[in-house]
């Protein structure tokens, strides 16, 4: 998948329930870093540990139930060593127990569009009906990284370390070392998954995201990511053509307090083009017919539609910068009034 638009390149039973293993972290991530964008938590936030968690088994760095750890320093454990223990004390911390936070992961999953996928952990230890699917995977992988970007100061990282530098820690994604332009994302194993990747690399512009599940051993996993990934990078690229929050233009509004408002882009925009496609990318602008007060801020007035040879490529909406009021009998008064002490005063 093209991170940048969730394009699929490339699919092979996509849709196929199988066990993620730690892949399930991803979801239990997101939710970290949007309740970090919140202000629900601080990196600074002090976490304490239960007796459940430091009991889970599996990956972990042996919390003590009357240890604290930062946010940080959680977010350090579970994306380098897929620590299950402070993936249990995180999600304890944010919903007061780790099942109301399986149900926070579901309502998250069911907004993503994510169809194929029932959590029953945080963590991904086997468990009956913990199941998703690569594509699923794929999508709650695009919403970390897109609107998360600096989730990957923790999951490139190949070696460090907590607590003063007695515990260790070592990427468990291989690719982080070996493969050009890897951001992470994580993996997951276990006896009845077998061996799962979400590994996200980014070249020239082009961020991908490929997942590959149930391999046999880790040596396949890794190679199969790697195949996507050199296809995805060997036959596209991505031409970005404006940032999110970028102003186009001014556009005219009726029976507004203000007769116009910028509109910018919604997201990132631009468009993947095959290598061998050296055709122009032609761009329509679209806007929503009598634009008319009230508005709100990132409210949709339009649409940038991008064509290559006549066929759509790529759209992005196009939002307002701010609230407008209507005009009322009210508020006209008060502009006439201000305008009349303003003249005077001058």
């Amino acid at each position: 998948m093209n991170k940048q638009l969730g394009e699929v390149l490339f699919e092979k039973n996509s849709h196929e329930q199988l066990r993620p293993a730690s892949v399930t972290k991803v979801m239990s991530i997101l939710l970290i870093m949007e309740a970090l964008d919140r202000g629900d938590i601080t990196l600074e936030t002090q976490v304490p540990c239960s007796e459940k968690a430091s009991s889970m088994g599996g990956s972990q760095i042996w919390l003590d139930s009357t240890e604290t750890l930062s946010v940080n320093e959680m977010l350090k454990a579970i994306c380098v060593v897929s620590a299950n223990d402070c993936t249990v004390a995180m999600a304890e911390y944010l919903a007061g127990s780790e099942e109301l936070f399986v149900q926070k992961m579901n309502d998250r999953a069911k907004e993503l569009g994510m169809n194929d996928t029932t959590f029953k952990n945080c963590h991904g230890i086997d468990e009956d009906g913990h199941l998703t699917s690569s594509y699923d995977i794929s999508l709650m992988s695009k919403e970390l990284l897109q609107n998360h970007p600096n989730i990957t100061n923790y999951t490139k990282i190949w070696m460090d370390s907590l607590r003063d530098g007695s515990s260790e820690l070592v990427n468990t994604n291989k690719l982080i070392r070996t493969y050009d332009g890897a951001t992470g994302l994580k993996t997951g194993s276990t006896s009845l998954a077998l061996y799962n990747l979400s590994a996200s690399a980014t070249r020239d512009g082009l961020s991908l995201i490929a997942v590959v599940l149930r391999a046999p051993t880790p040596k396949i996993r890794f190679s199969e990511a790697k195949l996507l990934l050199d296809y995805g990078f060997s036959t596209y690229s991505f031409k970005k053509i404006a940032t999110k929050n970028d102003i186009l233009q001014s556009v005219n509004v009726n029976k507004g307090t203000q007769n116009n408002v910028n509109i910018m882009f919604e997201n990132d925009s631009g468009v993947l083009i095959k290598k061998s496609n050296s055709s122009e990318v032609k761009q329509e602008l679209i806007l929503n017919e009598n634009i008319e007060a009230p508005i709100n801020k990132n409210d949709v007035l339009g649409t940038m539609n991008y064509y290559i040879n006549d066929n759509l490529v790529s759209s992005v909406n196009l939002v307002a910068e701010n609230e407008i009021s209507k005009k009322t009998l009210f508020n006209t008064f008060n502009y006439i009034s201000s305008n009349w002490i303003n003249l005077f005063r001058k």
